[in-house]
């Protein structure tokens, strides 16, 4: 059955409160469901070098990009002014599509859905190569889109808050469970601007039950899927990260995992916790992840970017 979309004419709103100048809200048609995002462009008309799209993470939103309680958190604004669009989705179960999908989905269906609406996205509002900006459950999603993708789809996986073997037991996210989740999800709060609790309100949302169902099957799934991703990754694993081990054995061992990728970076970020992309540390780790965007882009033959 296919769900009714607005047309593309009428689905731009203006950037309105709680978000970042030049940011602004489109909905995407996945083949039929609704995927609202988070859409910021370089200044002046200039066609961007290449398109981040950035999929958040369990319980969070697309919001978790454009953070508002420091100037410096949001991958919106620092990506355009860089030369990059940045399409942040509200991934399925989220956002405009959660009325639709209430349960959520399975990752590899959040996988069709999601390469409907990049489709879609790229007919209507995005140009450029893609490439795969991702958070926590995010990261397993790009990790899933790279593996089913033809080889030109994308070009690099930059994941953080995301790995291949459990440090905490993923029960803890079933209905009931919060002992514990503030220490997993933040880490120590003094790595997060003043603000950032107030602000959360807008950002986080509820996980969909098809979606804690999917991280209870990660560390299976992750074995077909990781040596079928034939793109450069790089991994980004917080100081304070403790959903995921990251011994030097565990990253030796995600890496070799990936064998039918080109390139494979593991970096660790001081200073921060799971949910880097809001804290102290978000502008270190965006510039460090848009730096891998250009050395995938070189690698391509595009042009280096002017700085």
């Amino acid at each position: 059955m296919m769900l009714t979309v607005t047309a593309h004419s009428e689905r731009e709103t203006p950037a309105s409160g709680g978000l970042s100048a030049g940011v602004r809200r489109i909905t995407l048609d996945a083949a039929g469901v609704p995927l609202s995002a988070l859409l910021s462009e370089p200044d002046g008309g200039r066609p961007p070098r290449a398109t981040v799209v950035a999929l958040h993470g369990g319980g969070m939103s697309a919001g978790y990009f454009d953070g508002q309680a420091h100037p410096d958190v949001s991958l919106l604004t620092l990506g355009a002014r860089l030369g990059y669009a940045v399409l942040a989705l509200d991934r399925p179960g989220y956002g405009a599509s959660a009325p639709h999908l209430p349960t959520g989905q399975h990752l590899l269906d959040q996988a069709a859905t999601v390469r409907s609406a990049l489709a879609d996205a790229q007919a209507h509002h995005v140009s450029g190569p893609l490439f795969l900006l991702a958070h926590s459950f995010g990261g397993k999603l790009a990790l899933a889109l790279a593996a089913d993708a033809q080889p030109d789809a994308f070009i690099g996986l930059d994941i953080s808050g995301c790995g291949h073997r459990p440090a905490a037991s993923v029960a803890l996210l079933g209905p009931g469970a919060r002992t514990g989740l503030r220490r997993l999800n933040w880490g120590p709060l003094g790595h997060y601007p003043d603000g950032t609790f107030r602000e959360a309100g807008a950002v986080v949302a509820p996980m969909p039950g098809q979606e804690i169902e999917s991280a209870q099957e990660w560390a299976a799934l992750s074995t077909r899927l990781l040596p079928c991703v034939r793109v450069p990754v790089r991994f980004t694993f917080a100081e304070h990260e403790a959903w995921w081990c990251q011994s030097d054995a565990d990253l030796a061992d995600l890496a070799a995992q990936l064998s039918a990728a080109p390139r494979v970076l593991l970096d660790r970020l001081s200073g921060a916790g799971h949910n880097i992309s809001l804290g102290r540390a978000a502008r270190a780790y965006h510039l460090r992840a848009l730096a891998f965007l250009d050395e995938c882009l070189d690698e391509n033959g595009a042009p280096s970017a002017a700085r």
